[in-house]
């Protein structure tokens, strides 16, 4: 369980690192101790090494045979890049909200949350078409298996971001004595 806390926390810098400086924790002024190597970012560093604990978390609770092993990697890699494509855009979104959610108009808070369904409608639809691919590959059992510890791996995460993403405010009118809550 630790692990996968550790884990967690790095899936958690997939999208902390991407939001802009107002809504992350406040950082300490000790300089890094490693270096990336030339050419990569410690940002790409950082991903790179979620990914690959992410993976590792997903093989330790597979209990995969070789046949199955062999059929599964490659169709869960094409699976968490479409899913990947889907977190870039919900990584954009969260730093324009991030950008304006102090002084939201009615119309942005329509446009954000209507973004927010499309992406969760967009993960859903990758979901439903990977469900039959894993199913020819692997038993009802396992394929269950795999997106239960998906489910939890993405909700941890987001549980992660919904505690660094400040709640939308509006401009308080003159009349309403700046009362959001």
């Amino acid at each position: 369980m630790k692990r996968i806390s550790a884990t967690l926390a790095i899936l958690a810098c997939l999208f902390a690192l991407s939001l802009p400086a107002s809504a992350q924790e406040p950082e300490t002024s000790e300089p890094s101790q490693v270096s990336p190597p030339p050419g990569q970012s410690q940002k790409q560093l950082n991903i790179a090494a979620a990914r690959a604990e992410r993976k590792a978390i997903v093989s330790n609770n597979m209990f995969l045979t070789k046949s199955e092993s062999a059929a599964f990697w490659p169709l869960y890699d094409a699976y968490e890049s479409r899913m990947d494509k889907i977190e870039d855009r919900h990584i954009r979104e969260i730093k324009e909200y991030v950008q304006n959610y102090e002084h939201l108009s009615d119309s942005d808070a329509d446009r954000k949350l209507d973004e927010v369904i499309a992406i969760l409608q967009a993960r859903l639809d990758v979901q439903k078409e990977y469900i039959p691919k894993f199913r020819a590959v692997m038993s009802p059992i396992k394929v269950t298996r795999f997106f239960q510890v998906d489910s939890k791996l993405r909700a941890l995460v987001q549980c992660d971001i919904a505690r660094l993403v400040p709640l939308a405010q509006s401009t308080p009118s003159p009349d309403s004595g700046g009362n959001n809550l």
